[in-house]
């Protein structure tokens, strides 16, 4: 029997969930994404949820995608990793539910976790993380929508820096940038997310889903140009010996060097 990667509990109204593959630092395997994705689209079904948090088992929220299960996978099946209708083909990072999602990070919290964050409304970080947005590092870019959503967030200098050099930042720096809410004690970031997701839950949960919808309109006009261009960029980027280079150096833990072709 296959274990599951999202665990889901109720709390009121509020929805946990869980990614669930401590053993390898919670990095997202095609699995893994599917199920957030079916969680999160249950949750939106539900009338009795009316605010999902979004939390991590183990010692670390996620080190992103499992490069050789999803993108490795998807090069050699030819999949479309960005298919009309969403850049996200999970639709994890660029169809939001209608309702609020609060994000509890620890650890290590990297290109998908910082999507994920960006995605949501309010999150909160256990001092011990550590932040990056590294798919400059491995020949590719983002492609959950960070181009646009990191630089509305954080200001466009603070998103160039870590967009462009593969940085990575401690707590105190997200929530200095504004790319997080609060820096809450080692082991506490679940508890004072579930706090915040019952003052929402606590709201007409109407009047809150207007508020979002509104909020994302606006979001929505401005990112439109920029996120249609993105999946032509990374199809070209996909094909190209630097991310080949890119993802070789991470199986090996090794410098890459990339020859711009």
């Amino acid at each position: 029997m296959v274990e599951p990667m999202i665990e889901v509990d109720d709390h009121g109204h509020i929805r946990q969930l869980r990614l669930n593959r401590a053993e390898k630092m919670n990095a997202a395997n095609r699995q893994m994404l599917s199920e957030l994705s079916l969680a999160y689209a249950e949750a939106d079904r539900d009338d009795n949820v009316r605010v999902v948090v979004v939390s991590a088992a183990g010692e670390h929220f996620t080190a992103g995608l499992d490069l050789a299960n999803v993108l490795g996978t998807a090069n050699e099946s030819g999949l479309n990793l960005t298919p009309a209708g969403g850049l996200d083909p999970w639709g994890i990072t660029t169809q939001p539910i209608s309702k609020p999602v609060v994000v509890a990070v620890q650890g290590t919290c990297l290109t998908l976790g910082v999507e994920l964050i960006l995605a949501s409304e309010l999150s909160v970080a256990d001092e011990t993380t550590v932040f990056g947005q590294l798919e400059v590092t491995r020949g590719i870019m983002p492609f959950g929508g960070a181009t646009t959503r990191l630089p509305a967030r954080v200001g466009s200098a603070n998103a160039s820096r870590y967009l462009l050099t593969g940085e990575t930042f401690n707590a105190e720096e997200a929530l200095r940038i504004g790319l997080i809410n609060e820096v809450v004690p080692r082991g506490t970031q679940v508890e004072r997310a579930m706090e915040l997701a019952g003052l929402i839950a606590d709201q007409a949960p109407l009047a809150v889903q207007a508020t979002l919808r509104n909020a994302r309109m606006a979001r929505a006009a401005i990112e439109e140009e920029a996120l249609g261009a993105l999946p032509q960029e990374l199809a070209g980027l996909l094909s190209s010996e630097d991310f080949k280079a890119g993802v070789a150096s991470f199986a090996t833990r090794s410098k890459p060097t990339f020859s711009g072709k």
